[in-house]
C-alpha cells in the first residue's frame, strides 16, 4: 500500500490508473506539488507525482453534430500544468469515414505541424457503423469508441491527463485487454506487450541498432488490440515529433508527443487482419517485391577487395546454396557496402580495390545473381569543386538542409564533414534521380541500399557490395556523428532544447565508455534546420520517408520495372516505396529471437518485405548460432546474411558440412514455396493482408495464441517453429486446433490446441502444413531466374472435411505494378470428395502457356488410394509415403488447361 503526502492523502489515484504528471527527471514531492499534482509514494518504477482527477478540459455546452460525427468545444478546467504555456481551448472533431474507420482530431485552433501523409479514403462511406461513441463531462471531458455488437469500449480516455501546449501533449487511454501488439521501432522482449510495470516506449528516428525499448530507425505509432471476446482493432496515431507510449497497468497507455497535433485513426476489424487491412487501405500498401527479391541474398561490410568479395560468391555456389544477390550475403542477390565506394563516396566505386567491378557485376548477371550497391543520403562538401559532380550538381540545385542563417548543414559521417539533401525539395528529387541514373551508368545495379550506419571505427576503406538492380538508402535517419552541425553547432533555443524530451536515449559509443544521453540533436541535425516541408523539429522522423519515394520513383523509372530499394529509417506508409532490414543487430540468441517480434511488427505496420540480418550484424556468430538462424532467416520475406567489419566471415559457406547442408535444404525448401511467398505478397497488395502473421491472427479465439511469438507463419496455411536456444535438439511447439502436417513427409501431428516437444536436431527445422490449404510450389534451383523456368506442384493438406482450397498469382517477375496493369496469371485450386479441381480467373501472363503442373502432395487422405484419373484417364505416376501422403509426378499438365484430378 502506498503513503500519501498527508495533504493529498484522500486524492492518491489507484497506482494502475494514475498518469505520470512528472515523466521528466528529477521528480521530487516539491516539484510535483508546485504543479499542482499529487504526491503519493510507493513502489519504485510507478508514478509518485501523477496528475489529480480534475485534470484536463470541460466541454463546452454538447457536441455538435456534423455531416459525419461531432465537433466538441473544450475549455482547460484547472491550473495544474507540466511545463505551462497550455492551450486555453481545443476543438476535438470525430469523423465517422466508414463503417469501420474513425478519426479523431484534437487541435487547439491554431496552425500547428500535421504530417503530409496521403490517407486514402475507405472503399465506401458509413452505412452501419460497428461502432459508436459517447462523452462525458465528469470529472472532466473524456471519451469512449464502444463496439455496437458488443459493448467494449476499444478506446477510453476516462484515464485522464489530457494536455496540449506547444511542446507536449497527452492523452491518457485505457484499453479493453492486455492483449495488445505494435509500436515500434524498437527490439521489444515479448510481442505481447507486458502491462505488468510501466514502461515508456519512445519514437524518435535514431541511428541506434535495436536495444530494448530505446527509439531506433524508424517511427511507427500503432497497435493493435485483441479485445477478451475474440474481435480486434487498431489504432494509428499520425504524428512525426518525437513521442512516446507509456505502456502501464491500468491496461493502457499514455500517449505523448511534444509537436503536431492529435490525429487519431481507429480501425475496428472485427478480426485482426480486417484491422491490418483497413490500417494499410489508408495509408497504402507495399508493391509486391520483384521476384528476385524473394530469394536468397549475401551481404558483407569488409569484403575490402573483388577478390574477397568473389571468393564469397564462388564457395556460395561451390556449396550449392541458392543466391540471388550479392549483398554479401545472399545468393540471387549479392550486395556492395560502403566498401566499394572510392573514400566512402556516394556514387563511386575503388578502381584498385575493386578493379573490373562493372565487368564482375555482368558475370554475376550472366548466372542470374543480381546486385545491390549501398547509397548514403550525405555528400562530403569539401571535396575539389569541379572533382565531384554529386556536389557541384547540388550546389547549383540548391539542394541541402539549411541552418537557420541559411547556410548548408554540416554534419559527420563516413567520408567526413557532409552535407545532407533535403528530399522534400523538388530540385532534390530531380537532382538524386540524376545522379542514380549515372551511377547506372557506371555500375549496373538492380537495386539501392539506404544505410545510415554509425560506429566507433573512425575513416577507413570499407565498402557494401551491390548489383545494380536495387538500391540499399543507409543512414537516413538522418544519422551524424556529432551534435547537430559540427561547425557552428545549434542554437539554444526552444527547438534544441524543448521543455520535454521523451524517454528516449542514445547510447554514444566511446572507446572508454558508454554515455547514455535525452538531446533530441545527439547524431542528428539541430532541430531548428528547416527543410521544404517544415522545420527539423517537426520533420525528423521522416528523412528517410522522404527518401524513399524520389529513390523508387527515379530507380523504377532508370530500370524500367520493379526493383528493390531497402532502407533503414521507415515512417507510417513507408511500404509504398521501401523495404525494410531490420538493422544493426547483434550475433546473440536473444536477437535471434526478436527478429520474430520484429518482423511480426513490421507486418502489422503495413511492411511484408522485411528481414533481419542473418546471423547477426554485430560481433562474432558461431556455427550452431548461424546454422540455426539460417534455418529462420530461410523464411523471412527479405532473406538476407549480412555482418560487419571487424567480425569473421559468417556467409554460409565459410561452416562445416552439416551447416552448409542444412542451409542448402532449408533455402531449397523455400525456392519451393516462392509461388505461395509471392501469392501472399499479392494478397497484401491487393487486399492489405499481412504476409508473415503470428498465430493468434488465424486462431484468435484460442487464448494460448495470444503469447505466442516464437513460432510464426507464412499467411494462413505454413508454420514455422524454428530452434531460438543453444543447445537445443528439440523446440516446444504449439499446435491449435487445425490438422496440422510435416513439411517433409506429409506426416500428422498427433495433438490440437496443445503444445508438444518436436524433435529438431542440428541441420533441421521444424516447419508444417494447415490442413484445408494448397500451398503452390515450384521445382527450386539456384536462383530465381531458373527456378521461375522449372514445373509447378501443389501440396494439398486436408482438413477435418477432407477438403482444401489455395490459389496462385504469377507474372513476369519484374513489370511495375502488375497488380494494376492486369498483366498476370491467378487461378484458385480447391480439393473436396476426392477431387482436385483449378480455375483460372485471370490468364494475362502469356509465358503462363509455356508452363505446366508436374507434381502434387497430397496430405491427410483417411483411405487408401489405389486410383487416380486427370480428367477421366487414369494417371499411373504416384506413390504413398509411409505416413500416408501421397506424390503423384509426371502430370505435365500445362497451367492453363481446366483440370478434374480424382483420387480414389
Amino acid at each position: 500500500m502506498s503513503l500519501c503526502a498527508a495533504a493529498y492523502a484522500q486524492q492518491c489515484v489507484p497506482v494502475p490508473q494514475r498518469v505520470d504528471c512528472h515523466p521528466d527527471p528529477n521528480a521530487s514531492e516539491e516539484n510535483c506539488l508546485e504543479r499542482g499534482c499529487q504526491w503519493c509514494t510507493g513502489e519504485e518504477g510507478t508514478p509518485w507525482c501523477h496528475v489529480p482527477t480534475n485534470y484536463g478540459y470541460k466541454m463546452v455546452g454538447t457536441p455538435e453534430e456534423t455531416p459525419t460525427g461531432y465537433k466538441v468545444t473544450l475549455n482547460r478546467s484547472t491550473n495544474v500544468s507540466y511545463f505551462g504555456n497550455d492551450s486555453e481551448t481545443l476543438i476535438a472533431t470525430f469523423d465517422v469515414q466508414s463503417d469501420y474507420r474513425l478519426r479523431i482530431k484534437i487541435t487547439d485552433g491554431t496552425d500547428r505541424y500535421e504530417v503530409p501523409l496521403k490517407i486514402n479514403p475507405p472503399a465506401s462511406g458509413p452505412e452501419s457503423p460497428l461502432f459508436r461513441i459517447e462523452f462525458t463531462n465528469e470529472p472532466v471531458f473524456s471519451f469512449k469508441v464502444i463496439r455496437e455488437s458488443t459493448g467494449t469500449a476499444v478506446f477510453d480516455t476516462s484515464l485522464g491527463g489530457l494536455t496540449f501546449s506547444d511542446q507536449f501533449i497527452q492523452l491518457g487511454i485505457k484499453i479493453p485487454s492486455t492483449n495488445a501488439y505494435g509500436i515500434g521501432e524498437n527490439e521489444q522482449p515479448s510481442y505481447r506487450h507486458d502491462f505488468s510495470k510501466f514502461t515508456p516506449v519512445p519514437l524518435f528516428a535514431r541511428d541506434q541498432s535495436p536495444t530494448g525499448y530505446k527509439n531506433s530507425y524508424g517511427v511507427h505509432p500503432y497497435y493493435t488490440v485483441v479485445e477478451n471476446d475474440g474481435n480486434a482493432h487498431s489504432v494509428v496515431i499520425v504524428n512525426s515529433n518525437a513521442q512516446e507510449f507509456v505502456i502501464q497497468p491500468t491496461p493502457g497507455y499514455v500517449y505523448r508527443t511534444i509537436g503536431g497535433l492529435l490525429d487519431i485513426y481507429i480501425f475496428l476489424g472485427p478480426t485482426v487482419e480486417e484491422s491490418v487491412q483497413q490500417f494499410t487501405e489508408a495509408i497504402g500498401r507495399q508493391s509486391i517485391p520483384p521476384y528476385f527479391g524473394l530469394g536468397f541474398q549475401l551481404c558483407r561490410w569488409g569484403y575490402d577487395t573483388i577478390e574477397t568479395m568473389q571468393a564469397t560468391v564462388d564457395r556460395t555456389a561451390a556449396a550449392g546454396i541458392p543466391q540471388v544477390g550479392l549483398i554479401i550475403m545472399t545468393e540471387d542477390i549479392q550486395y556492395g557496402d560502403i566498401d566499394i565506394m572510392l573514400n566512402e563516396l556516394d556514387f563511386t566505386y575503388d578502381s584498385n580495390r575493386f578493379h573490373d567491378l562493372p565487368a564482375y557485376i555482368a558475370e554475376l548477371k550472366s548466372k542470374g545473381i543480381k546486385f545491390i550497391p549501398i547509397v548514403d543520403p550525405f555528400i562530403k562538401f569539401d571535396e575539389p569543386r569541379g572533382t565531384y559532380p554529386a556536389l557541384d550538381l547540388g550546389d547549383e540545385m540548391d539542394v541541402w538542409i539549411k541552418r537557420s542563417s541559411g547556410e548548408p548543414w554540416i554534419g559527420n559521417c563516413w567520408p567526413g564533414e557532409v552535407y545532407y539533401p533535403d528530399y522534400s525539395r523538388n530540385s532534390t528529387k530531380q537532382w538524386w534521380a540524376m545522379l542514380l541514373r549515372e551511377y547506372k551508368n557506371l555500375i549496373d545495379y538492380d537495386g539501392i541500399w539506404f544505410l545510415r550506419r554509425t560506429s566507433s571505427i573512425t575513416s577507413q576503406s570499407i565498402y557494401i557490395m551491390c548489383v545494380y538492380v536495387s538500391i540499399r538508402i543507409d543512414m537516413n535517419e538522418p544519422a551524424n556523428w556529432g551534435k547537430g552541425d559540427v561547425v557552428v553547432g545549434c542554437e539554444n533555443n526552444k527547438y534544441n532544447n524543448p521543455p520535454y524530451v521523451p524517454g528516449m536515449s542514445f547510447c554514444i559509443q566511446n572507446v572508454k565508455l558508454a554515455i547514455e544521453t535525452r538531446d533530441l540533436i545527439d547524431n542528428t541535425a539541430c532541430m531548428d534546420f528547416e527543410q521544404d516541408f517544415g522545420r527539423h523539429y517537426d520533420t525528423h522522423s521522416l528523412y528517410g520517408w522522404s527518401e524513399s519515394e524520389p529513390t523508387t520513383t527515379a530507380v523504377r523509372d532508370i530500370l524500367g520495372k520493379r526493383s528493390i530499394v531497402v532502407s533503414r529509417s521507415t515512417f507510417l506508409g513507408s511500404g509504398n516505396w521501401v523495404a525494410h532490414w531490420l538493422g544493426d543487430n547483434m550475433s546473440t540468441w536473444q536477437n535471434m529471437k526478436a527478429s520474430i517480434i520484429a518482423l511480426l511488427h513490421f507486418n502489422l505496420f503495413g511492411m511484408p518485405y522485411a528481414g533481419s540480418d542473418i546471423c547477426g550484424f554485430g560481433m562474432t556468430t558461431n556455427e550452431e548460432m548461424c546454422t540455426r538462424w539460417q534455418q529462420l532467416g530461410a523464411f523471412y520475406p527479405y532473406s538476407r546474411n549480412h555482418n560487419a567489419l571487424g567480425n569473421a566471415e559468417q556467409d554460409p559457406a565459410i561452416w562445416g558440412p552439416e551447416s552448409r547442408e542444412s542451409t542448402r535444404r532449408a533455402l531449397l525448401i523455400r525456392y519451393t514455396l516462392l509461388p505461395y511467398l509471392y501469392t501472399l505478397f499479392f494478397n497484401h497488395k491487393t487486399k492489405g493482408s499481412t504476409v508473415v502473421r503470428a498465430l493468434f491472427h488465424e486462431f484468435t479465439s484460442d487464448s494460448v495464441t495470444h503469447g505466442i511469438d516464437e513460432q510464426m507463419m507464412w499467411g494462413s496455411g505454413f508454420l514455422i517453429s524454428p530452434v531460438l536456444r543453444e543447445g537445443h535438439v528439440s523446440v516446444r511447439a504449439y499446435f491449435p486446433d487445425a490438422r496440422w502436417y510435416s513439411y517433409y513427409d506429409g506426416a500428422e501431428v498427433n495433438v490440437r490446441e496443445a503444445y508438444t516437444n518436436l524433435d529438431a536436431p542440428f541441420g533441421f527445422i521444424n516447419l508444417h502444413v494447415r490442413g484445408g490449404k494448397v500451398l503452390p510450389t515450384q521445382e527450386p534451383a539456384m536462383n530465381t531466374d531458373a527456378s521461375r523456368q522449372n514445373p509447378f506442384g501443389l501440396i494439398i493438406a486436408l482438413d477435418d472435411e477432407s477438403s482444401a482450397e489455395g490459389t496462385l498469382y504469377y507474372d513476369d517477375g519484374n513489370s511495375i505494378e502488375p497488380q494494376d496493369s492486369g498483366l498476370y496469371f491467378l487461378a484458385s485450386y480447391t480439393y473436396t470428395n476426392g477431387t482436385l479441381r483449378n480455375q483460372v480467373e485471370r490468364n494475362e501472363y502469356s509465358e503462363m502457356s509455356q508452363k505446366v503442373l508436374n507434381t502434387i502432395r497430397l496430405m491427410g487422405v483417411d483411405k487408401e488410394i489405389t486410383r487416380i484419373t486427370v480428367n477421366g484417364d487414369a494417371h499411373t505416376d504416384f506413390s504413398i509415403l509411409p505416413s500416408g501422403e501421397v506424390q503423384v509426378n509426371g502430370l505435365n499438365l500445362t497451367m492453363l488447361t481446366p483440370f478434374t484430378i480424382t483420387f480414389q
